[in-house]
């Protein structure tokens, strides 16, 4: 049977559960349609949605889009009434005014949306970068415990090609390019993952260490990417 996680918030990591715990996480409202979740034999973390039919998950129907707005009603046409003719006034006319307004307010409207865009676009790049990074350390969570499975029945850390572990390149998916594992210069077993991000210089080539401290049987994680684009518990 398939050992489940899923994303808590997409950045604190939950579990392994069976299939079943997942569903019910769903139908309870703690996960959404959109949560991040892997399961044994995926090749990377997706949505729920993903993984609705597996699971045997009725989803919502997706929102239907705003009704557009009606067109204005026409003008109302009034009797036209002669008046005699005013004489020539100095100064703009009505229609210059307006034209002069009308063209303040579309430069001051493009001003705002240029603000707008210059803080947004940032903002959204690195929300972008901060999910590819929550992905990559989750995709590293079940292979914590192979190894911490390994030190307790071996009495000492794994290496890359002992029973049960690939070459470094074998763990290659989505955004890590390979992880090596072995035992740190501290004595802990642990894993550096290698990033992979042609084009994202803040993540591309960088690591992240997975530290595990067999005697307290804890993991500590670290990283040579800002701490704003790493999950909270790799951050310091």
């Amino acid at each position: 049977m398939s050992q489940w996680f899923y994303a808590e918030g997409n950045r604190e990591r939950r579990g392994p559960l069976p299939a079943a715990n997942i569903a019910e996480l769903f139908r309870s409202g703690r996960i959404a349609d959109d949560t991040l979740v892997w399961r044994e034999g995926a090749a990377d973390w997706r949505p729920l949605r993903d993984f609705a039919a597996e699971l045997g998950l009725d989803m919502p129907a997706g929102i239907p889009p705003e009704p557009s707005a009606p067109p204005l009603p026409p003008p109302v046409q009034h009797a036209h009434v002669v008046a005699p003719t005013p004489p020539p006034r100095s100064g703009l006319s009505g229609c210059a005014v307006i034209g002069i307004i009308a063209a303040v307010a579309g430069v001051a409207l493009l001003a705002l949306v240029g603000i707008l865009a210059a803080i947004a676009v940032p903002a959204y790049n690195d929300y972008l970068l901060r999910s590819k990074m929550a992905v990559a350390r989750g995709q590293l969570q079940p292979l914590t415990h192979e190894v911490a499975h390994f030190a307790a029945a071996n009495g000492h850390c794994p290496v890359n090609g002992d029973d049960g572990f690939e070459d470094p390149e074998g763990y290659a998916a989505g955004d890590v390019a390979s992880v090596r594992v072995g035992r740190f210069e501290n004595g802990h077993c642990g894993l550096e993952a290698t990033f992979r991000m042609p084009g994202k210089q803040m993540l591309d080539g960088k690591h992240l260490w997975l530290d595990y401290d067999t005697q307290a049987d804890t993991w500590t994680c670290s990283s040579d990417v800002a701490d704003k684009y790493l999950p909270a518990s790799c951050r310091g």
